[in-house]
């Protein structure tokens, strides 16, 4: 017998009715949106009703399916093309367990965000889409990986990567790790982002 349905999750009340607004408003149905995402039009329906969390790579991919920006999609109201956010106007919003505020404003080539990595969540997600990142670690340790490379950044170290370099970010340490992620947005279907987990025993 099948499991029971979870319900919707609490920590997301913006988010669901917001990725389906932008789907209506992209004129794609669900099934044309999921197989452009790489998604099953199950997992769309359940991201649109708030019975999952999305990732950060499904919200980049969804983005450029719908030719918008994480910003909106996680329903941040700041003024388009403002060039000034203030700190009052961050409102915190959690997706995937990690926590985001929007240090940017909407509409632009590149997106702004101050990010809590909570430990031991998305750590093993991989992730190829086309652009660039830009990361800035402000506190605790993180770990990130970059194609078969390693590495441990400390608060003021810095990254700057081609994101088709298939790369993971993880906290290092159990209080999570705070930093600011800025990616380059195309306006164009992506690939998939998430390759999927790492395989049992594969390198951390």
């Amino acid at each position: 017998m099948s499991a029971p349905e979870p319900g919707p999750v609490d920590d997301l009340p913006a988010v669901a009715p917001q990725l389906r607004t932008l789907r209506h408003r992209a004129s794609l149905t669900l099934e044309a949106a999921a197989r452009t995402a790489g998604l099953s039009a199950a997992h769309l329906s359940r991201l649109e009703t708030g019975h999952r969390q999305p990732s950060l790579p499904v919200l980049l991919t969804l983005a450029r399916v719908y030719g918008t920006t994480v910003s909106e999609l996680l329903g941040e109201s700041v003024p388009e093309r403002d060039a000034i956010v203030r700190a009052a106007d961050m409102e915190p919003t959690r997706a995937g367990g990690w926590t985001y505020w929007q240090a940017g404003a909407p509409g632009r080539g590149m997106q702004s965000l101050r990010v809590h990595v909570p430990y031991g969540s998305q750590g093993d997600i991989v992730r190829v889409h086309p652009g660039e990142e830009w990361l800035y670690v402000l506190k605790g340790r993180l770990r990130l990986r970059l194609g078969d490379a390693a590495h441990v950044l400390l608060p003021g170290d810095s990254a700057h990567f081609d994101s088709l370099t298939p790369h993971r970010i993880a906290a290092a340490d159990e209080d999570g790790a705070d930093l600011l992620f800025v990616h380059t947005l195309l306006q164009s279907p992506a690939t998939a982002l998430c390759l999927g987990p790492i395989p049992h025993g594969g390198t951390p």
